[in-house]
């Protein structure tokens, strides 16, 4: 398995050479009207540090720039969605040229067992020739939830399921406990890179300012984790954009974490990101 590391990689995205391991999760940003959308371009300055993309759908995402000159990772985030029917996944892959594909999201609190999820993924995912994440999963604790379902799941799959990342969100109140987490994910899967595709610290008091401090942090920490191939913060969108479409995410999460000012510049977050 290739892992980035600072070497250049290629497969991850057709025919790119990748050197970093950041991403864009790119939601709540004005899905249906590009120009409420902010420009993921602003952060593709040339460094190598942000190179990829993703916006729970098998379409691009629609923006002011559309993917930014960033490696587009398609995710089929439900079995089948209207937006993304699973019936258009092999079509829409095919069509786009994307080379690696993310898969249900928190399957784990959502309904779905182990059992049907590695039904579905064998019947869809394998498939596809490109590069695979197992669905992502919640930093749950509870029994059948977290890394005990992407366990069952595994199992479930009988040797079946093609993949090559084990897929993780996670969301706490400090960067040790986030630390403990990825190290015990890989600690249950040493066989497998991580990719990290949500994460932030839950509504800390400290607003914006904590957010820093913990993305300093977790920067420095995935950056030197071999065993990590790519990581997105939550959320690359605005405040405004983030309350007007998703009002009880930002609830929860708080809009310190977002990666855009309301003005479509970095944020104090965003500017961690080069």
């Amino acid at each position: 398995m290739l892992t980035f590391a600072r070497l250049a990689v290629v497969a991850l995205f057709t025919t790119t050479v990748l050197a970093g391991k950041r991403g864009l999760c790119w939601t709540y940003c004005g899905f249906t009207d590009s120009s409420l959308s902010s420009d993921p371009g602003v952060f593709n300055n040339g460094d190598g540090e942000v190179v990829a993309i993703y916006d729970y759908e098998t379409y691009a995402p629609p923006s002011t720039n559309g993917n930014g000159g960033l490696g587009f990772i398609g995710m089929q985030r439900c079995t089948d969605c209207s937006s993304s029917p699973i019936a258009d996944l092999a079509s829409r892959q095919a069509a786009q040229g994307w080379a690696t594909v993310f898969t249900l999201n928190e399957p784990d609190i959502n309904g779905i067992t182990p059992s049907q999820a590695a039904s579905w993924y064998i019947q869809y995912i394998n498939p596809l020739a490109i590069k695979k994440a197992l669905p992502a999963v919640t930093s749950s604790t509870t029994s059948g939830q977290g890394l005990s379902w992407v366990s069952q799941m595994i199992s479930a799959c009988a040797g079946r399921c093609y993949f090559d990342y084990i897929n993780l969100h996670w969301y706490g109140t400090s960067f040790a406990a986030f630390q403990s987490y990825v190290q015990s994910a890989h600690s249950q899967f040493p066989n497998y890179q991580l990719v990290i595709t949500e994460f932030a610290l839950q509504n800390p008091s400290g607003g914006q300012a904590a957010q820093v401090a913990f993305f300093q942090q977790a920067f420095a920490f995935l950056d030197g984790a071999s065993y990590v191939q790519l990581y997105f913060p939550f959320v690359a969108t605005s405040p405004a954009l983030f309350q007007q479409y998703n009002p009880n995410g930002a609830a929860y999460v708080g809009t310190g974490s977002c990666l855009y000012n309301n003005d479509g510049s970095p944020s104090a977050v965003g500017n961690l990101m080069y």
